[in-house]
C-alpha cells in the first residue's frame, strides 16, 4: 500500500484561522480557500500544486490511487477532512504523525512539527507561512507562491522522515495505526446528523431559565458575572464568601467554581436567598451546554456533524475532546443533558446502537490484584453491589435494599483506588446520600478486608513507584500485563505504549517521602493507589480499542465516550448488527485471559433516547 503524504496551505487572517474557529468552522466557512498543497508518493519527489480549486480537484482523482493507498499528515484531522469534504478523496488508511508523537512521548511533550523535527535532528521547519497571512492565492506574486511551495515541500518531507523514524526507531505499535485511523474517521468521515429545530428550542429554554433566576434573585447580571461584586451580593446576605488558594499564583482567591468545596456548600445554605443567588450565578457562569448547544446549532446548519476526538489524549492513552464541542464531556444527568443528546441522530433509515463496556475498570482491578472471589462473581453475572452491600450491613443478598445497594456500588466504583472515608463522604453527598465520617470509615475499612488482595495491590504499586524513581524495572499485578521501566520512568501498557510520570522525584513531607511528576499544569502527586487508578484506565483503554477494533470489522464506530461506543447500521440490519458488537463487546485480548469483560447494547434513533437491546433467538458472533 503506498503513503501519500500531504500538507494543504490555506488562507487565514487575524480573525479567519485556527486560532479563532474550530477546524470544522474554519474549513466549513465560504471564506475558506486552499493556496496550495504539497504531495509526496512514498519517497519519491514531493510534488507542489497551486491552481483554480476545479482544476487541482481533478489533477488529484486523476494522478493518485487514493482507495488503495493510506494518507499521511502531521494533523491529519485538519488535512483529512479537506480532502474528504472538499475533494471528495477517501483513501483506504489515514496515519498521523501527531497522533503518534503523543502516544509515543507522552501528553506533556511538545507535538509540534517544528518540536519534533527539532527533537529528531530531521531538518529545519520553515515560517513562510507567517508571510502569507491576509493574502488570497490570486494575491501572491510568481516568486511569493514559489517560496510557499518550498515551504510546504519542507513540511511535507519532514512529516514523513518523522514518520519512518516513529515506525523503524520507536517501534509504533502497528495495530495503533488502526485505532488512529478509525479515531480520524469519525470526524473526517462524519455520519451523524443534528436536530436543529429542536436545539433551537433548547437554547430558549436554557436562556429563559437564566432570565428567571435573575429575576427571582433581584440582582443584576453584571453584580453576578464579577467576583468581587458577588462576593459583596454574599456578605449583604450575612455570608463569607468562601476562598481557596491558586495552585498556579499561591494566592487567595474566591472559591466560586462548582468543584470548589465552599462555592458547593453555599447551594445547600439554609437561606433560601442564598441559594437562589448561587443557582443564579451557576446559571450564568456554567454557560457550557448554552456554548455547546450554539455549536451544534452552527454545525447543523452547515451538513453532519464531524465528531472530534482526540487520539491518546489523556495520561492513561484514553480518547478526549477537541473541537470546543468535546462529546467526552456531555452531561450525564438532568432533563436538559438528556435534550442535548437525543439532538444526536442516525440519518433516515438507520439506527444507533450504543455499548458500554460495563463497570470495565472494577473489572480490571479485581481481574489485575488477583481478587478472584470478586473475578468469580462478574463472570456468573452475579450483583458485585450487593455482594458488597451485604459485607457492609451484614445482610444476605437478597434483604438488601436499593438505597443499600446504591452505597455498595459507590464503594465498588469509588474505593478501588485507595480511597479514604473522608472523600468518600464527599463522593456519597455529591449524589444525595448523606453518611456520617465514621460510617464512612467503617464502610472503608469493609471494603478493604473484604478485598485483600486489591489492597496488597496498591502496596505493590507504591514499592514500583519507589523502585521507578530509582531507576529499577519489574512487574506491577498479574504478570505479563504491565512492565514498568525505571529508566524511561513510566510503566508499558498491553499495547506496547508507555504511561510516563515525567520528572518523577521525591519529596520529604511530615508524613515521610512522597512522590510527584511533572506535568503542563504543575507538579502532580503520585502514590499506589493513583499508580493502580492509572494502569486501570490504561488496561481498559487497550482492552476498548481492541474491541472497537473488531467491531469496525463489520461496523464503523462513529464516537466513542469513556467506556462505550456508537455505532450506525441499516434498521434492517439492527438485529445482526446488536448481536455482532455485543459479541465484540465481550471480546478478551490473549494478553487478558480470563478477565471478565461484559457489555450492556442499547439502541435508538437518536443517542439521547437508546434503549435496552433484547437479543433475538438468532446470534451471531465476532469473528
Amino acid at each position: 500500500m503506498d503513503i501519500i503524504t500531504v500538507d494543504f496551505e490555506t488562507y487565514y487572517d487575524k480573525q479567519f484561522s485556527l486560532s479563532k474557529l474550530t477546524t470544522e468552522q474554519y474549513i466549513r466557512s465560504p471564506e475558506f480557500e486552499v493556496i496550495g498543497l504539497g504531495v509526496k508518493v512514498n519517497n519519491e519527489e514531493t510534488a507542489w500544486l497551486s491552481g483554480a480549486f476545479s482544476a487541482v480537484k481533478e489533477y488529484l482523482h486523476d494522478n493518485y490511487d487514493w482507495k488503495n493507498s493510506a494518507v499521511l499528515a502531521h494533523n491529519t484531522m485538519f488535512d483529512g477532512a479537506i480532502l474528504s469534504w472538499l475533494f471528495d478523496i477517501h483513501p483506504k488508511l489515514y496515519l498521523d504523525t501527531l497522533c503518534m508523537a503523543r502516544a509515543l512521548h507522552g501528553t506533556e511533550v511538545g507535538g509540534s512539527l517544528k518540536f519534533l523535527a527539532d527533537m529528531y535532528n530531521l531538518g529545519e521547519k520553515g515560517n513562510e507561512v507567517l508571510n502569507a497571512i491576509g493574502k488570497h492565492r490570486n494575491e501572491f506574486t510568481d516568486e511569493e507562491l514559489e517560496r510557499y511551495g518550498d515551504y510546504c515541500i519542507q513540511d511535507v518531507e519532514l512529516t514523513y522522515r518523522l514518520f519512518n523514524r516513529f515506525m523503524r526507531g520507536q517501534k509504533f505499535p502497528k495495530k495503533e495505526l488502526k485505532v488512529i485511523d478509525m479515531t480520524l474517521r469519525m470526524f473526517i468521515d462524519p455520519v451523524l446528523e443534528l436536530d436543529v429545530d429542536k436545539l433551537e428550542g433548547h437554547l430558549d429554554t436554557l436562556q429563559a431559565q437564566k432570565d428567571k433566576l435573575l429575576e427571582e434573585c433581584g440582582i443584576s447580571k453584571d453584580e453576578l458575572m464579577s467576583n468581587p461584586k458577588f462576593a459583596k451580593a454574599l456578605e449583604t446576605l450575612g455570608v463569607t464568601p468562601p476562598m481557596k488558594t491558586s495552585l498556579r499564583t499561591g494566592k487567595e482567591a474566591f472559591a466560586f467554581a462548582k468543584s470548589d468545596e465552599g462555592f458547593k456548600a453555599l447551594q445547600e445554605h439554609e437561606d433560601p436567598r442564598v441559594q437562589a443567588l448561587v443557582a443564579a450565578r451557576i446559571g450564568l457562569k456554567s454557560t457550557l451546554e448554552e456554548t455547546r448547544t450554539e455549536r451544534f446549532i452552527d454545525i447543523g446548519m452547515r451538513g453532519t456533524l464531524p465528531v472530534p476526538i482526540k487520539y491518546y489524549a489523556a495520561h492513561t492513552g484514553r480518547w478526549g475532546g477537541l473541537d470546543k464541542i468535546n462529546l467526552q464531556n456531555l452531561p450525564s444527568r438532568g432533563e436538559n443533558a438528556k435534550i442535548l443528546k437525543s439532538c444526536i441522530l442516525a440519518p433516515k433509515g438507520y439506527t444507533l446502537i450504543q455499548a458500554d463496556s460495563a463497570q470495565i475498570e472494577a473489572r480490571v482491578l479485581a481481574w489485575l490484584a488477583g481478587q478472584n472471589d470478586l473475578v468469580e462473581a462478574f463472570t456468573k453475572g452475579e450483583d458485585v453491589y450487593k455482594i458488597m452491600a451485604s459485607a457492609i450491613y451484614g445482610k444476605l443478598v437478597d434483604e438488601i435494599s436499593g438505597s443499600e445497594r446504591f452505597v455498595g456500588k459507590t464503594t465498588i466504583l469509588g474505593a478501588g483506588y485507595g480511597m479514604g472515608a473522608i472523600r468518600f463522604r464527599e463522593q456519597l453527598k455529591g449524589m444525595g446520600v448523606d453518611v456520617d465520617e465514621e460510617e464512612c470509615k467503617r464502610i472503608i475499612n469493609v471494603y478493604r478486608s473484604a478485598n485483600s488482595n486489591i489492597t496488597s495491590l496498591w502496596r505493590q504499586a507504591q514499592f514500583a513507584l519507589e523502585k521507578m524513581y530509582q531507576g529499577y524495572s519489574g512487574d506491577l499485578g498479574k504478570a505479563g500485563v504491565l512492565d514498568v521501566k525505571g529508566y524511561l520512568k513510566g510503566i508499558q501498557l498491553p499495547s506496547g505504549l508507555m504511561m510516563y510520570y515525567n520528572r518523577l522525584s521525591a519529596v520529604q513531607t511530615e508524613k515521610g517521602v512522597q512522590f510527584q511528576y511533572k506535568t503542563r499544569m504543575g507538579w502532580v502527586k503520585i502514590y499506589g493507589g493513583k499508580v493502580i487508578e492509572n494502569v486501570c484506565q490504561g488496561i481498559a483503554r487497550c482492552v476498548m480499542s481492541d474491541q472497537m477494533l473488531q467491531i469496525s470489522r463489520k461496523y464503523r464506530v462513529l464516537l466513542t465516550v469513556h467506556d462505550s461506543v456508537v455505532c450506525c447500521v441499516r434498521d434492517e440490519e439492527v438485529d445482526e448488527a446488536a448481536h455482532y458488537i455485543d459479541s465484540c463487546m465481550r471480546y478478551v485480548p490473549d494478553w487478558a485471559e480470563g478477565l471478565p469483560v461484559r457489555g450492556d447494547v442499547e439502541i435508538g434513533k437518536n443517542y439521547g433516547d437508546c434503549i435496552e437491546w433484547i437479543p433475538s433467538q438468532h446470534g451471531h458472533s465476532a469473528a
